[in-house]
């Protein structure tokens, strides 16, 4: 369970998030949804202990991330695909995360299936792979202590028309294995297809949530979505 009660954040006197608070629950992925600069990352940054709110409270578990024993084992993160190191392999990579949690190196072989990095590209660098491969590797990070919760920032950027459809297939298994995925992105379509349920978010402040029924209510999601950011735009010129 992931929960965000009235969370707020301020940087240099510029309010990123404004009185945030929704909730994602067991077996439900929750698309985050909103443009660059809404406020996406910061919340995600919040909810991992990467940040600290100004206000509020975000927790996994009823617990803040860094109170958790062995987090990384119970909550998988995929927040910057381009942090991972260079001039590893993909394969060192997760075996370097499988021995920070605790988990035995048979796990890197089959996360490395998983998300199809297998033979030759297992054992190249980091620093040749493309971006789709760079996500593939981070999801596989991510999973690697097979979590409860999910929270990935942007997955599906780099990723050809192939690689999407297996992230939607993945996330959809897992959200139905009972986990809980909370997915952030910018692009409306992709998330409507994988979505349960939906939190839009403009200016650091939540404008609507629900089902994509709730939401839409006989208009299209994109029209909905649109007059919302558009209104938060003009409240705050």
């Amino acid at each position: 369970m992931i929960e965000f009660s009235h969370v707020s954040k301020t940087y240099r006197g510029v309010r990123a998030l404004d009185d945030v608070s929704f909730a994602v629950g067991p077996g439900c992925v929750t698309g985050f949804l909103g443009p660059n600069g809404a406020g996406k990352s910061t919340a995600l940054r919040i909810l991992t202990g990467l940040a600290r709110a100004t206000s509020g409270s975000a927790t996994v578990f009823g617990r803040a991330y860094a109170e958790l024993a062995n987090p990384g084992a119970r909550v998988g993160t995929l927040l910057d695909a381009g942090a991972l190191h260079p001039g590893r392999t993909g394969r060192e990579t997760l075996t370097l995360g499988a021995m920070m949690i605790g988990l035995p190196r048979t796990r890197v072989g089959e996360v490395l299936d998983l998300v199809g990095l297998t033979g030759r590209e297992a054992d190249r660098v980091v620093g040749g792979y493309s971006l789709g491969m760079r996500q593939r590797l981070c999801v596989g990070h991510a999973l690697l202590g097979r979590p409860e919760v999910l929270v990935l920032d942007e997955p599906v950027n780099g990723l050809d028309p192939q690689g999407i459809h297996w992230m939607r297939v993945l996330l959809r298994g897992l959200a139905d294995s009972g986990c809980s995925v909370l997915l952030s992105s910018h692009l409306l379509h992709e998330i409507e297809q994988v979505a349960d349920r939906l939190v839009m978010i403009g200016r650091g402040r939540i404008l609507a949530q629900g089902t994509v029924a709730e939401l839409s209510r006989g208009r299209s999601l994109e029209e909905t979505f649109l007059d919302l950011t558009a209104n938060a735009d003009r409240s705050v010129s």
